[in-house]
């Protein structure tokens, strides 16, 4: 899961037009073919995230690993466009699509023409047949939509955050999780970098050392999301010399100690638990200490599980985001968040994970990350549970662009009302967290 922040995004709720893609990135898209654009406006009708599915009870990792089948070795599979294929060509192998996805978690379409537009690539992922929904942490504000209409998110490719290294993670919380997620480049980065990159969750779960693995199993753990320093109090206690006169009608001592930081503090954790808090879905328990700084809020998420069974397959999968969100490793790499955007990853009881621990997990994600260096039009197309995902740093304009989706579009129940405006969960907050406080970054 990425937050940059969430605490601060409660100062104020004031609606702004959600920006569309700057035009300069934008403009790498018209070069490609033409398609159509009747398609039905999605703005006020995506529905939200699907709950994560969790079945993560008793999981022994040296049993585990006992005669499990063996993992495809090409993690993305390929699919290379030969130049001549349209809309059709998705409508008509959506099933052996589906089968592939599901076999190696992820596909890399390449060099095809019809993704390089909004339209184009929503035009694709309708002919696959996935049903789209909104980013499980739609009202954090990471990322405004690139084309509402079209349920597309634009990525994080603001150049206030191009030098931050995003680690790998699956989209998720402990509440929501996308099934899938399609990734789609309209411009790679002019200048360098930018790459992203992809692991398979079932091969780091078998790649970790199966002590650390079940220590941590075992213990779980919480994740902060965000951090809000309230140094600025420690003046507020203090002691005063009342004068005589008041001294003297109110029978108080000379000498009065006066303590608000105590209260304020409580006041202002007791004012996010109950007012913000609930605007982000996210089952966040606001606390003062966690990681050592007394006068330091930390919202946290709930005990979880780092690792999951896959809901369709019963794989075992590495299900945490410990290589993006632990601090220790992020202040080890290229960061640019400010301070009260910065994560941390706990065991389940709020003590540290111990570094040696952190190292051995970054050397397993490092060691199964592989890089997708995208060109306009090129999707990766991801089983959300199966696969992590993130990106690397970069000079220069870059405009890439992802979709989330709850299921098929085959699954939906029979009473589901296509029209009924769907998406209830912080458009508003969403608006204003971009707006505001991730362009201010």
């Amino acid at each position: 899961m990425r937050v940059l922040s969430l605490i601060p995004a409660a100062a104020a709720l004031v609606p702004s037009q959600q920006p569309k893609a700057p035009v300069a990135q934008r403009a790498a898209t018209l070069e490609a073919a033409p398609v159509a654009t009747d398609a039905r406006d999605l703005t006020g009708n995506i529905p939200d995230c699907p709950a994560t599915i969790w079945d993560a009870d008793n999981v022994n990792i040296v049993e585990a690993r006992q005669n499990q089948r063996p993992l495809p070795e090409q993690c993305p599979s390929e699919r290379i466009s030969t130049g001549n294929e349209g809309v059709e060509y998705f409508r008509e192998h959506s099933e052996d699509i589906l089968a592939e996805l599901e076999k190696t978690g992820c596909i890399w379409f390449r060099g095809f023409d019809l993704m390089k537009t909004e339209q184009g690539f929503r035009q694709f992922y309708e002919a696959v047949g996935l049903d789209p929904c909104l980013d499980p942490i739609h009202t954090s504000g990471l990322r405004s939509f690139a084309s509402q209409e079209d349920a597309i998110y634009e990525e994080v490719n603001k150049e206030s955050l191009s030098r931050h290294y995003i680690g790998l993670h699956q989209e998720s919380t402990h509440k929501k999780t996308a099934t899938y997620g399609a990734f789609v480049c309209f411009k790679p980065a002019t200048v360098e970098g930018g790459e992203f990159f992809i692991a398979d969750a079932a091969k780091i779960a078998r790649d970790l050392d199966p002590e650390v693995a079940q220590r941590i199993y075992d213990r779980k753990i919480r994740i902060s999301v965000s951090n809000l320093d309230m140094n600025f109090l420690e003046g507020a206690d203090f002691d005063i010399n009342l004068p005589d006169i008041i001294v003297d009608k109110t029978g108080l001592p000379k000498k009065t100690e006066v303590r608000l930081k105590e209260p304020i503090m409580e006041g202002a954790r007791v004012l996010v638990d109950k007012l913000v808090a609930p605007k982000f879905d996210m089952d966040l328990e606001m606390k003062y200490g966690a990681d050592g700084k007394p006068m330091r809020m930390q919202a946290i998420e709930q005990i979880a599980s780092p690792f999951n069974r896959h809901p369709v397959t019963g794989e075992l999968l590495w299900f945490c985001n410990i290589h993006n969100h632990a601090r220790y490793l992020r202040d080890r790499r290229p960061c640019t968040v400010p301070e009260v955007g910065m994560t941390e990853v706990f065991y389940g009881d709020l003590s540290p994970i111990p570094s040696e621990d952190l190292d051995h997990i970054n050397e397993v994600s490092q060691k199964n990350i592989q890089d997708i260096p995208m060109q306009p039009g090129d999707v990766l197309l991801c089983d959300n549970y199966r696969v992590l995902h993130g990106r690397n740093v970069f000079k220069g304009d870059r405009y890439h662009a992802v979709s989330w989706f709850g299921g098929l579009v085959k699954d939906r129940p029979a009473d589901f009302d296509d029209s009924n405006e769907n998406s209830k969960p912080g458009d508003l907050l969403n608006k204003f967290v971009n707006k505001f406080l991730v362009d201010s970054f």
